[in-house]
């Protein structure tokens, strides 16, 4: 089965779920004042929902790694700052591991359809 749009790609359904995940905490940041972190762990997190679906649009297999490269990246980034909101006692460790596997899950769903367009160049 082909892949229409992006929104029916699972890369793109997961990295959905980690966007909504990370506004939810993004309430308990701002509720300590550090409106910069919440500003950027929401940038990264969305950042991987709009890479994948500008990497859709790309006209070659080539630019769409590069695309979901950033999309990579950028789930580590929101789990790098997940680290700062834990150790500043923003969250607790139960919404730290939550947000931080839909993370990680994004940057594997995101390796493996790396794996597969490098198939096919």
């Amino acid at each position: 089965m082909k892949i229409l749009n992006f929104e029916e790609s699972d890369v793109w359904q997961e990295a959905r779920k980690l966007a909504k995940a990370v506004y939810l905490l993004g309430e308990k940041i701002a509720n300590n004042r550090d409106y910069g972190l919440r500003e950027q762990i929401q940038r990264a997190a969305v950042s991987c929902m709009a890479n994948i679906a500008e990497g859709f649009d790309s006209d070659s297999d080539q630019q769409f790694i590069q695309f979901l490269g950033y999309a990579k990246r950028s789930a580590s980034e929101v789990q790098s700052h997940l680290y700062v909101a834990l150790d500043s006692d923003y969250i607790n460790q139960e919404e730290f591991n939550s947000v931080y596997t839909l993370a990680t899950n994004v940057r594997k769903l995101c390796s493996g359809f790396i794996k597969y367009l490098r198939k096919s160049i």
